[in-house]
């Protein structure tokens, strides 16, 4: 059996990604979210808010004896309030670094300490953004989350590449696109003068130039499948060409 530990499954692009993965008998996700939107036989949720990192601490990923592939995929995200710096509230601030990084981080940490003895196929899948590598006015906590996830799991591909002893996690970090989801539909709400590109995003979407959740999720579970098609550790899914 393979076994996909998926955050954010409620909607989008996590949703997507496990439905996708369900179509497989022998596939089993866990989805880790405030909300449960999916039935299925091979699914199980576990209902977790990302921003309380107290109760990430305490969670516990399981023991798959029988695993051929275990895999965590942190897609569950938050832009936080898209104002500029100086106008934050700090209890969004917290929040979401929590969602976006903290999280993420535990999460990835406690999944190379329970498996990296395991002699499964092991991969970490962060969704990463290119508003990590640009500077957006607005998004000073989303763009600096998503710098530092991609920074994270660049220490952790070259941690891993150093292990002689035990089979390696492969951890890679791929940016999606502009993809047709609530993030989007919020964005498109902002005040001009808090987001300077609002005109762009609502174009993307009178102009049909979104991704759907669903195409998205067919080719990162393609990827999935086929890990030797990942040759960088941080990339964007229009790299690939499947």
């Amino acid at each position: 059996m393979n076994y996909y530990y998926i955050t954010g499954t409620s909607r989008g692009i996590g949703k997507s990604i496990a439905m996708q993965l369900l179509k497989d008998e022998f596939n089993k996700v866990i989805g880790i979210s405030r909300t449960c939107t999916i039935e299925h036989e091979n699914y199980k949720h576990i209902t977790l808010d990302l921003s309380d990192v107290d109760k990430v601490a305490d969670f516990k990923f399981g023991h798959h004896i029988n695993g051929n592939k275990i895999v965590l995929i942190n897609n569950a995200g938050s832009v936080g309030t898209v104002v500029p710096v100086g106008n934050l509230k700090s209890d969004v601030i917290i929040k979401t670094y929590n969602v976006n990084l903290v999280s993420p981080s535990v999460l990835i940490n406690k999944f190379v300490d329970v498996y990296l003895t395991v002699k499964a196929e092991k991969i970490i899948l962060n969704i990463s953004s290119g508003a990590g590598k640009r500077a957006v006015d607005g998004w000073s906590v989303y763009c600096a989350t998503k710098a530092g996830l991609d920074m994270y799991s660049l220490v952790t591909h070259v941690e891993q590449q150093k292990n002689t002893v035990y089979n390696p996690v492969k951890i890679v970090g791929i940016a999606p696109g502009i993809v047709d989801t609530q993030m989007q539909e919020e964005l498109r709400k902002v005040s001009k003068s808090d987001f300077s590109q609002i005109e762009d995003f609502i174009e993307y979407k009178t102009k049909k130039l979104l991704i759907s959740p669903d195409k998205v999720a067919k080719k990162i579970v393609k990827l999935l499948e086929e890990p030797s098609l990942i040759k960088e550790t941080i990339s964007a899914l229009k790299d690939y060409k499947l």
